[in-house]
């Protein structure tokens, strides 16, 4: 968190991190203490979660949900709300429905092809910017994009590429829509993109999730270190087959998620198995994976001589490849020095 906060400080830009891979009171905090005022999260309950915290400054960083405009209107008279858009259907609806004014960002595809407007697309870009502006309620703040696919990375020059190649396409429509909005961001949020690149180049808000702990995913598309990693499962063995060098762990899909990721190997793996210290971990154990997830069961390759030292009771501690989607299943955490809980969003 130090580090992140640092680099945008260096830069001059705004960090706006996204809460939803931590989705606690308790971690957000360490983010107050660094004197970080305004966050990204995924929901309306997630944002009412963090308004209930004292957190003032809020982006829902999802495509605006028209069915919820009184749940909108109640958070946007509490904090500073900012919705994002990609539709005249959602900018009218909102203008129709709110009383209480609320920020709003033109979601922009770059060439993830998730949602937003393709960043070429200036014709609609221009009706909705017309929409905005003839809604008092409705404040445009600017242009929000997600790299998302620079998880299809597998090194840190070829994050670097994506971000240069990305980036002057928000640039290009800043520099068109400044003049009648001279106050418009640019914001961008994937965490390989804010991790490995060194400068952001015209980019005014950073909005990163998953660096907060990182995962093995991170790691194997060169987003993070190994020991960047600041989360990792505790699971306890329930059945030992050396024959055949597996491991059966309880610790399955409702644990983990379905979230897999395929290694240089060619290896689908589910999670990655590091040395068990006792209230933390140590580093990542050679060819040692989970290879399959069942609801309950984790099932984990590893080297027959070592699945003949272990008993049955054990724990095991796994890097997740998904932080946000484990953490979200557990619903909770146990800190390595405190050996405190931290509860999260329920």
């Amino acid at each position: 968190i130090e580090q992140m906060a640092a680099k945008a400080r260096s830069q001059q830009i705004n960090f706006r991190p996204h809460f939803k891979t931590h989705q606690s009171w308790a971690v957000g905090q360490w983010f107050r203490e660094l004197g970080i005022d305004q966050i990204t999260v995924s929901s309306l309950k997630m944002a009412a979660y963090f308004a209930a915290d004292g957190w003032k400054d809020i982006t829902v960083a999802f495509p605006v949900n028209v069915l919820a405009m009184n749940r909108i209107e109640n958070l946007a008279a509490q904090v500073q709300l900012n919705v994002v858009v990609e539709s005249l259907h959602s900018v009218e609806r909102l203008a129709a429905g709110l009383r209480a004014p609320v920020g709003v960002f033109v979601k922009i595809d770059t060439g993830y092809g998730r949602t937003g407007v393709p960043a070429e697309d200036t014709d609609l870009i221009d009706r909705l910017l017309e929409g905005l502006r003839a809604s008092p309620q409705l404040r445009f703040k600017g242009f929000l994009s997600h790299y998302g696919h620079s998880y299809a990375c597998r090194q840190i020059e070829d994050i670097q590429t994506l971000y240069a190649q990305n980036t002057p396409k928000l640039i290009d429509l800043k520099a068109r829509y400044q003049s009648t909005f001279p106050d418009l961001m640019l914001s961008i949020g994937d965490t390989p993109s804010c991790s490995r690149v060194e400068d952001f180049g015209g980019v005014d808000e950073i909005r990163p999730g998953n660096f907060v702990f990182y995962d093995y995913t991170q790691y194997l598309i060169g987003a993070a270190d190994i020991g960047d990693i600041a989360v990792a499962m505790s699971c306890p063995i329930v059945a030992l087959h050396p024959e055949r060098g597996e491991v059966v762990v309880h610790g399955g899909s409702v644990h983990f998620s379905t979230d897999r990721i395929e290694d240089a190997q060619g290896r689908t793996l589910y999670g990655w198995v590091v040395e068990n210290t006792g209230t933390g971990w140590g580093a990542a154990l050679e060819d040692t994976y989970v290879k399959k997830l069942s609801q309950e069961h984790g099932i984990i390759h590893g080297p027959k001589e070592w699945v003949e030292q272990l008993q049955i009771g054990d724990c095991l501690k796994i890097l997740p490849i998904h932080s946000c989607l484990t953490a979200d299943s557990m619903g909770a955490y146990r800190g390595v020095s405190s050996n405190t809980l931290l509860k999260m969003m329920a």
